[in-house]
């Protein structure tokens, strides 16, 4: 069943011209917007001062405020809004919505809005975790019976493609449960999901302009542009966080636009898996390790890759824009991928995996050096205690300490 909100797909110089302008113009606001709502709840005043205050999963030591995700998913709002606007007045007899509320695109934004309501309000209240996951399966059922997205095959490169049959539907339920809460274990540094989320975005809304695909371009786009200007005040050091009600939403957004994408033969599956591994194989992989180690994989923790870096000795800054540029190389490669094929699919799917080997052994490294770096302490301290040097980090708001 395609899934088209807009009227985007004409082809004449008009209506490329059209929808050039309903794209661009709504993208400007989604940014503008999310820049302008991200600076007035950074300020103590705000009147949503909701603070995310440090723990075992953190990095920060100051509380900060958490309610970057109420930009991004406005300014997304705002920015849809302002593209059906541009689209009614300039193409008055064509139909925004072609289906009306029965439309694909509502299901996903309803679905979206569901999501965000609730981690809202459990970042301001707390909410048990049974409901949250409740929530979050309700929605994947909206976008499984609404819109009719199902993961129904995986391909292996060289190799047969796989059916799901019958578990193609709790198949795709996993997938965006794990998307929505993998992106909020990865919320974990300053910078880390906005960036994820502007270029994970961005690159899927190249698949979708490419392919003239209104959906995927206008939602990615518009949450691209939205991450963007929520980015410019999370960037190290930051003066915000997205907060559950941002991380989830945004993971269960890229999770459903992975199984539209694959539906509708935008691209096949490894494309969107490359393009968001900086998250999905540090959560997973994590995830998997504590399991074998029989630790309980719910407890907040901070074994992470990206914060082992940052204890390892690494700053914010220095770490994310090295996840930054491993972003921008897995984004490239699933793009090798799409427009190559036969053989040269499973030589990038080898780079793919031995990149993420070379990055986990360096991770290791860095970690066995740090140890094996640290000052010895002295026998003897006048004042009875053990001597502990801080050190400033180039981030305002953190410390490294080297005891």
């Amino acid at each position: 069943m395609p899934t088209e909100p807009f009227s985007l797909a004409a082809q004449s110089g008009t209506g490329v011209t059209m929808s050039i302008i309903a794209v661009a113009i709504p993208g400007i606001f989604a940014f503008v917007t999310a820049w302008w709502l991200t600076h007035c709840l950074c300020s103590p005043k705000s009147f949503l001062s909701i603070l995310a205050q440090p723990n075992e999963r953190t990095l920060h030591s100051m509380p900060t405020p958490q309610t970057g995700g109420l930009a991004i998913i406005s300014s997304v709002v705002v920015a849809l809004v302002a593209a059906a606007s541009v689209l009614a007045i300039a193409q008055p007899s064509k139909p925004v919505l072609p289906k009306g509320l029965a439309s694909g695109s509502v299901w996903i934004v309803v679905s979206m809005l569901l999501i965000f309501i609730v981690s809202f309000i459990d970042d301001c209240i707390g909410l048990p975790a049974v409901l949250r996951l409740g929530v979050q399966a309700v929605s994947a059922c909206i976008i499984i019976g609404g819109v009719g997205l199902t993961l129904s095959s995986i391909p292996i490169p060289g190799g047969p493609t796989i059916l799901l049959g019958i578990a193609a539907i709790p198949v795709s339920v996993l997938v965006l449960l794990w998307m929505a809460n993998l992106y909020n274990f990865m919320d974990g540094m300053d910078g880390f999901a906005g960036g994820m989320t502007f270029f994970g975005f961005g690159f899927l809304a190249y698949f979708g302009w490419q392919a003239h695909f209104p959906v995927m371009l206008i939602i990615a786009t518009f949450v691209a542009m939205g991450a963007l200007g929520f980015l410019i005040h999370n960037f190290p050091p930051a003066r915000i966080f997205m907060g559950d009600a941002g991380s989830i939403t945004v993971g269960f957004s890229a999770g459903t636009l992975m199984i539209l994408g694959v539906r509708d033969k935008i691209f096949d599956l490894w494309v969107p898996l490359i393009i968001f591994s900086p998250f999905i194989v540090d959560a997973t992989v994590t995830l998997v390790k504590r399991a074998l180690h029989r630790k309980k994989i719910w407890e907040a923790h901070r074994e992470h890759y990206y914060q082992r870096l940052v204890l390892a000795g690494w700053s914010h800054r220095r770490a994310v824009l090295a996840e930054y540029g491993i972003m921008i190389l897995c984004g490239g490669l699933a793009i090798l991928y799409h427009h190559l094929d036969g053989n040269w699919r499973i030589l990038i799917l080898g780079t793919w995996v031995a990149l993420f080997l070379v990055l986990g052994g360096l991770v290791n490294r860095l970690e066995r050096r740090r140890k094996h770096s640290r000052p010895v302490r002295k026998p003897h301290v006048a004042s009875g205690k053990d001597p502990v040097q801080v050190i400033p980090d180039k981030d305002a708001s953190r410390v490294t300490v080297n005891t």
